[in-house]
């Protein structure tokens, strides 16, 4: 059983009923570490060495946060300047995060239609992340395709427990392996890899 440890950052966190919804119950889950980055550092004092020891008890990473203009909310970027330091994550000696995952679990107010070439935005959601991917790269980790939640403000009531039922379902077959590497590099987002599974 994979460990997985999920960076939530979020500034607005009571505003948002769909995150609300998406992290309900997932200290429940076996192997699943959940932060709250906003509550655990209000003056962003981040207390690099602890967080260093969660990354190393971990073997998963979930940046889990709203795409606010087309990044992370301030205190995720903090925590990735801070906690991803020379020698730690990269550079010669710096092999503490080699082979491990990283994902991008987004919520995003624009459609999937918006995050198109065609389409409002002009590029693709994974356009966007690439920040996010060569950071995972320099570290030596794996970066798999996001889980992604578009339309946030459109969602009913049903819409968003479907969702968040199937960021658990992900979660949990991150956690147990169900899926291989070359299943997520075929698809666009995680998201699609449980549209055609029976899980």
């Amino acid at each position: 059983m994979k460990k997985i440890l999920i960076q939530f950052a979020h500034p607005a966190f009571h505003k948002s009923r769909i995150n609300k919804e998406l992290l309900k119950d997932i200290e429940l889950i076996d192997g699943v570490t959940l932060r709250n980055l906003y509550e655990e550092y209000p003056n962003f004092h981040i207390d690099v060495k602890y967080e260093q020891q969660l990354l190393v008890e971990h073997d998963i990473l979930i940046w889990h946060h709203p795409f606010y203009w087309y990044s992370a909310p301030s205190l995720l970027k903090e925590w990735i300047d801070l906690v991803l330091e020379h020698n730690f994550a990269f550079g010669k000696n710096g092999t503490a995060l080699k082979g491990k995952l990283v994902m991008s679990a987004i919520t995003a107010g624009g459609s999937k239609q918006a995050y198109t070439k065609e389409g409002y935005n002009h590029c693709l959601i994974h356009d966007l992340l690439l920040p996010f991917r060569k950071t995972a790269e320099l570290c030596k980790m794996k970066y798999l395709p996001p889980f992604v939640v578009h339309g946030t403000h459109l969602f009913d009531i049903e819409k968003t427990k479907k969702m968040a039922d199937d960021y658990r379902k992900l979660l949990i077959s991150l956690r147990d392996d169900v899926f291989e590497l070359k299943q997520f590099g075929q698809c666009r987002y995680s998201n699609d890899l449980l549209e055609t599974s029976k899980i």
